[in-house]
């Protein structure tokens, strides 16, 4: 018996109704990380709303500069959810980077999050390499905006002549940060492997695992 295009539509309802369906609307106002417990799947538990006060939606860590007297000449301090309780579940982080002249944020990624950063002070080169290897880069300067898609490896280097300060946020609460550099030659990585991949020796690599340990 032939099947209707009607029977059909009514037949596959409920498996198109699995396959495009998103999160469910916020059931609260917020959910205020209780960092005494452990972090879930999707978060830290609730903070119970009766013992929530405004200073849980305030975060004063970014009126401090990061110190930029490292190798790198440049830091950043993270708002993450960790930092600030008040960002659990609203999907939201926040960073503040500051440079010594030629300070580097070196390539990184945020496995979790885009990254929008603003720049507050100062001239900056940055970019990001796609996964085809293309590379979008230019010299942002005070007022300009940037977007990193997540994921993708992107840097921050202070091309001015005096400081520079950024402000950046971020499309997760906790979009973690991964050094490509200190990944590779920071952890038990066989050196061969490395060998093979960069195209050195095996002194250079013993050299670098030195540097990152």
């Amino acid at each position: 018996m032939m099947i209707t295009l009607l029977q059909l539509l009514v037949i596959a309802a409920p498996i198109f109704q699995v396959i495009t369906a998103s999160d469910a609307d916020p059931l609260q106002d917020f959910c205020v990380a209780d960092l005494a417990k452990d972090l879930t799947l999707n978060g830290y538990p609730c903070k119970r709303a009766a013992n929530t006060t405004t200073e849980d939606f305030i975060f004063s860590g970014l009126r401090n500069s990061a110190n930029t007297s490292g190798p790198s000449r440049a830091d950043a301090v993270f708002g993450f959810v960790h930092d600030f309780p008040g960002l659990n579940s609203l999907g939201l982080a926040i960073a503040r980077l500051d440079f010594a002249p030629g300070g580097l944020i070196p390539p990184h990624t945020h496995p979790r999050g885009s990254e929008i950063i603003y720049v507050v002070e100062g001239s900056l080169y940055a970019g990001f390499v796609t996964t085809q290897n293309q590379l979008f880069a230019r010299v942002i300067s005070k007022g300009d905006v940037m977007i990193f898609p997540r994921g993708l490896i992107h840097w921050q280097l202070n091309v001015g002549n005096t400081t520079a300060m950024a402000i950046v946020t971020l499309d997760s609460q906790s979009p973690g940060f991964q050094l490509i550099a200190s990944s590779m030659f920071g952890s038990d990585i066989l050196d061969e492997v490395l060998v093979k991949t960069f195209f050195i020796d095996e002194n250079a690599v013993r050299q670098l695992k030195a540097t990152f340990s």
